[in-house]
């Protein structure tokens, strides 16, 4: 490293010794040291644009040489999300944790650019100690929940199920003993200023990815529809601004425009429209992800719901008399698509706003270098979180109903008494609300 004492000292607005968080690194004389009055910046990534494509580009103006390099990137992405979807909800599931872990290492290396400069122990160790601590519990739940039949049927599979939560905690008591045991004294508040930062990066990212994967086994097309949604608002909000943007939207992200705010909206809601009237057909894409105990397999089957079969709307007066129609076909799912790509288009760019003022406290331009013209997997992906919760949100207010085939599941779970009792209190309420007789009528 650099000779001298570096120093960092953080502002908070007032000139008393308690507003200012200084941490010295030994190595010359007090003469010599130097102050910081900022957040130390984070060396910015090198260009990492193929060397094919700076020679085919070359004589461009730089405006116009990102421009292309964006766009051929951005069909290479789109082409490689299309190939992992021909490959099934599983590679899809294993694309998600792949993601997660890359947008986490990205997050963590900034912190970890400082912190590293001063010589404390365990902070990188420990961030990635707490990321598996934190998917084991939340796939662990999401195995228990979804695949009961296969966990039942497993003995290994069922006692982690059934102390899940206790091995959880105690893995993550673990770590939070060994962060207790690694403080260094004079430098205790950056060492929780760090442990707050793995604590959020978990939350933002972790919690966010597994409610994706959630959604996904509601049915592929709720994971589909809604990324699809966030990626068309993203390209046509850049093409929109590029071409006619003139007013400046918000100050964190000068780039940004109206003019491409309001161009990406009404694309991204004709665009989730007619996507949805493409996959709301296919039962491959409607249908949940479930175990079949016959097969062993993973299975898309089913029998589409009333969502996912098309129905006619009558038309309000206003549309009637200008297009001539009185009602319109259309799937249910299509009139939710517009909830979703409104969401994606008004509260999803808030993400890469968010994703911007972090940048900037932190002054570097982009979480990483990984995809050329367009930054780390995190610059991708900012917006896909806060989608992801609320399409789970969405799914859990407006959509989601009892599962009978899960109720069937833990039902033959239970113990013979058990499920005696049930059948004759299940019998008993049947016969109250006079359902029985006719059923046993129907059978006879």
């Amino acid at each position: 490293g650099q000779s001298g004492r570096e120093r960092v000292t953080e502002d908070n607005g007032s000139n008393g010794s308690d507003s200012e968080l200084k941490v010295e690194k030994d190595g010359a004389s007090d003469g010599e040291s130097k102050v910081d009055p900022g957040v130390p910046e984070v060396p910015a990534p090198a260009d990492d644009t193929p060397e094919v494509l700076n020679k085919a580009l070359s004589g461009l103006s730089s405006r116009w040489k990102n421009w292309w390099v964006r766009g051929i990137l951005t069909l290479a992405m789109i082409s490689f999300f299309f190939l992992i979807i021909y490959l099934g909800p599983m590679v899809l599931m294993m694309i998600v944790l792949c993601v997660q872990i890359k947008c986490f290492q990205e997050i963590i290396t900034i912190g970890y650019s400082v912190y590293h400069s001063y010589h404390l122990p365990w902070f990188r160790t420990l961030s990635w100690y707490f990321l598996l601590c934190v998917n084991y519990f939340f796939y662990g739940e999401t195995v228990t929940d979804s695949f009961f039949a296969l966990v039942q049927r497993e003995e290994p599979l069922r006692i982690l199920s059934k102390y899940h939560r206790i091995i959880s905690f105690a893995l993550y008591l673990t770590g939070f003993c060994m962060f207790v045991l690694s403080l260094v004294k004079k430098h205790y508040r950056l060492q929780f200023y760090m442990f707050g930062w793995t604590h959020v990066t978990l939350l933002i990212v972790v919690t966010q990815s597994h409610l994706i994967i959630h959604n996904l086994f509601e049915g592929m097309i709720w994971f589909i529809v809604p990324i699809s949604c966030v990626i068309c608002n993203d390209i046509m909000a850049y093409m929109f601004g590029f071409f006619f943007g003139r007013t400046p939207l918000i100050k964190l992200s000068p780039k940004k425009t109206w003019e491409g705010f309001i161009g990406g909206l009404f694309s991204t809601i004709v665009f989730g429209i007619m996507l949805s009237y493409v996959m709301a057909g296919c039962r491959y894409f409607v249908c949940p992800v479930e175990f079949n105990t016959n097969s062993n397999s993973f299975q898309v089957e089913c029998e589409p719901s009333e969502l996912f079969q098309l129905q006619d709307y009558a038309l309000p007066s206003v549309l009637e008399s200008v297009t001539g129609w009185t009602t319109v076909r259309l799937y249910p799912f299509q009139i939710h698509s517009i909830a979703l790509s409104s969401f994606a288009s008004i509260m999803g760019p808030f993400g890469g706003f968010f994703a911007s003022g972090f940048k900037r406290a932190f002054k570097i331009k982009d979480f990483a270098n990984t995809i050329p013209g367009h930054g780390g997997i995190m610059d991708r992906f900012d917006c896909q979180y806060l989608m992801a919760t609320f399409v789970n949100v969405y799914i859990a207010s407006f959509i989601r109903g009892p599962n009978p085939s899960k109720v069937i599941q833990q039902l033959l779970a239970l113990r013979v008494d058990q499920q005696l009792h049930i059948f004759n209190s299940l019998k008993a309420h049947l016969t109250e609300k006079g359902l029985l007789p006719a059923l046993q009528e129907a059978t006879a």
